[in-house]
């Protein structure tokens, strides 16, 4: 793993590789043979804070939101290519091919998700305003708005021993898209995959200097160093967030916390499912999946299954039956379908909290039901058998909604009616996530907003839903990961909602021309540019915000409305009915607001081939007044936005998104619709 030093990990701190002597055996999770060692050599954490804050932060502000999204990109594709090293390192952590594609090609992925999202959502530069603005006073030379800019801190990530290369990724994706170097701490049990994957990252030369820096081993005294503006987040134990969290150096400082804790995550089997239908296997194959993929070992595994007392029988044969046909052993071999546990601590800790959750209740499947690991030497290996317990009574029982046995046990429960249902998922005081397996609407309508406040995500599973569900415990980029309560209270991915977690956002007030200079973008009532060039007719480059024209005037006729309804096929009797019209609360016909809006294009519009490609979309459309049969219009088009993609045609020209504020008013100056356009715009070369 490591060239230079035998089987020690090295940490990555200020730049380079530092550690030589070899300290803690890590062991395979399959023969508890040593795989590395973490190295006896102390970090220096003020060098590791000092080289994040100066060369790290200097070098990734340097970069804009869409650079960075790029880099991201870059380094997903060359990760790809690099996977096979990664993935047979990942065996020795218990893994078999599959628990090891969640994690490796799991990460990559939410890599490429948030390049695209940094790509297609964040704008150029290095602030994202939070608009529109909005009038604080009558006259309108008074707004207010919101910004995000970066932090100007540094992260420090604490991961788990379970997903050693998607715990890292998944969060500095959206750190790195915010500007934020990180601090990454593995757990120490299978630190030997992360520290592979960061001298990857190192080899690439892909990211700036300082983005990334990897401790093998204790964090020290990192946490006492931190100051306000940087950001701890954790994933692991609910015992150890509770303690991190209370550091007096973050309380004084009010560093931020994000936690995300293991849960007694639950799934409901709605009372409208019988064991003939479809939903009612679905339920069985999920619970089956979770206990024994990454042998159980997810944050958002199924500990809980939630079922109708009348079909507690039955699940259970059906669920018995599925474990007996998973092949446990060596994930080297082809045909094993779960491994080990990561270390021979976690299985013990397994072992002693199944002892505690057995108490009063009843084993259905476990290691006396033929449990024999396959391969050579997995007698020293930390195989556990998968475990489904039976609760028949959970309102009586306090260990089943209280411990946690992270590994492939579950606890099949017995509920009388729904609302028990629904009070017993409560009872996890808080998960990451529950799923309900139901073929009812009402049955679910009824069930996720009372589920929602103890979830951060939740799972409805029809037979409809199945063929493209990704199941019960698959975070996903653009969904948020994290729950309350016993689950952390923290919150992670969920599209760009991330990069804002690592950005920091302020209020701004001040006339519309400070604030469209402060934003970046124009913001009505601002000062505009106007010329005898049209807008239309400069290239990318050239374009600057608050370039306007103010066209010519058009009064509406009738044979406006008959020739855009012949056209259309919108014959609404607003548009057509003179005694029907008088009636409604305008008074009168109106013209379609398709034809205001396509009779303002007709106004702004520069007709002749140049640098603007093509229109691919509108936002924030309104139509504030009616327009009647001889009102006159006039629209005002003023450059709002520009996005440089850093993207280029097939014939290798360069080409922006410009976004235009287009205001339609009538003779009165009364706006009449509003709305963004947005185009493509080509670059000079």
């Amino acid at each position: 793993m490591n060239p230079n030093h035998s089987n020690t990990l090295q940490s990555f701190i200020g730049g380079r590789w530092i550690g030589s002597t070899a300290a803690l055996a890590l062991n395979s999770a399959i023969d508890g043979r040593p795989v590395a060692h973490t190295h006896a050599e102390r970090i220096d954490f003020d060098e590791a804070l000092t080289h994040a804050r100066k060369q790290g932060l200097s070098s990734l502000l340097a970069l804009d939101f869409q650079q960075r999204a790029t880099l991201l990109r870059t380094l997903a594709k060359y990760l790809n290519e690099h996977k096979e090293v990664l993935y047979a390192i990942s065996l020795h952590t218990g893994a078999t091919r599959s628990d090891s594609w969640i994690d490796i090609e799991g990460g990559t992925g939410t890599l490429f998700a948030y390049a695209s999202m940094g790509s297609n959502e964040l704008p150029s530069g290095n602030l994202v305003h939070e608009g529109p603005a909005f009038p604080l006073g009558k006259l309108g030379q008074f707004v207010g708005s919101h910004i995000l800019v970066p932090r100007g801190g540094v992260a420090v990530h604490i991961n788990a021993f379970n997903f050693p290369v998607w715990g890292v990724l998944e969060k500095f994706a959206p750190t790195f898209l915010a500007g934020m170097p990180c601090i990454v701490k593995p757990a120490t049990a299978t630190s030997y995959l992360t520290e592979a994957l960061v001298r990857l990252i190192d080899a690439s030369g892909i990211l700036p200097v300082g983005s990334l820096q990897l401790i093998i081993g204790s964090s020290g005294d990192l946490l006492d160093r931190l100051l306000g503006q940087d950001v701890v987040t954790f994933t692991g134990s609910a015992d150890t967030a509770a303690m991190l969290r209370v550091n007096p150096n973050l309380i004084r400082h009010s560093v931020p916390f994000n936690a995300e804790a293991d849960s007694l995550n639950c799934a409901i089997l709605g009372p409208d499912v019988t064991p003939d239908d479809e939903e009612f296997d679905l339920f069985v194959k999920e619970v089956a999946r979770e206990m024994t993929t990454k042998a159980g070992q997810k944050c958002t595994a199924i500990r809980r299954a939630i079922v109708p007392r009348q079909h507690i029988d039955a699940l259970t044969e059906k669920l018995r039956a599925r474990l007996a046909k998973v092949t446990v052993g060596d994930p080297h071999l082809d045909n094993v379908r779960m491994g080990p546990l990561a270390s021979k601590a976690q299985q013990n800790d397994v072992a002693e909290r199944l002892a505690l959750l057995a108490q009063g209740n009843e084993i259905a499947f476990g290691a006396s039901d033929g449990f024999n690991p396959l391969g050579e030497g997995v007698a020293n290996g930390a195989f556990f058998a998968p475990t489904l317990v039976v609760c028949r009574n959970p309102l009586l029982n306090d260990a089943v909604h209280d411990l946690e046995a992270f590994g492939p046990v579950s606890t099949l429960m017995a509920y009388d009616d729904f609302d028990e249902a629904l009070n017993l998922a409560a009872r996890g005081r808080g998960s990451l996530v529950g799923s309900l397996f139901t073929h009812d609407p009402k049955v679910a309508a009824k069930a996720i907003p009372a589920m929602a406040a103890w979830h951060g995500r939740l799972l409805i599973l029809d037979k409809a839903a199945a063929a493209e569900s990704t199941g019960h415990g698959s975070p996903l980029p653009q969904l948020k990961h994290g729950g309350p309560g016993r689950a952390g209270g923290g919150e992670e991915l969920g599209g760009v909602r991330a990069v804002k977690h690592y950005l920091q956002r302020a209020a701004v007030q001040g006339s519309p021309t400070m604030l469209a200079a402060v934003v970046g973008e124009h913001v009505r009532g601002a000062v505009v540019r106007e010329s005898a060039v049209h807008p239309f007719r400069h290239h990318f480059e050239d374009l600057q915000i608050g370039d306007s024209l103010l066209t010519h005037r058009r009064t509406v006729s009738e044979a406006d409305l008959v020739n855009f309804g012949g056209v259309s096929g919108d014959y609404f009797y607003m548009h057509f009915d003179e005694v029907a019209a008088k009636e409604s609360p305008f008074g009168k016909r109106i013209a379609h607001g398709y034809f205001v809006l396509s009779a303002a294009a007709g106004l702004f519009v520069s007709p002749a081939p140049g640098p603007v490609l093509a229109n691919y979309g509108l936002d924030t459309l309104r139509f504030v007044k009616p327009v009647g049969i001889g009102d006159t219009i006039q629209a005002r088009l003023t450059c709002k936005r520009k996005i440089d993609r850093n993207r280029k045609d097939v014939n290798g020209v360069g080409q922006g998104v410009v976004a235009w504020d287009v205001e339609v008013s009538n003779q009165l100056g009364e706006l009449v619709a509003s709305y963004d356009i947005l185009t493509l715009v080509a670059k000079h070369n």
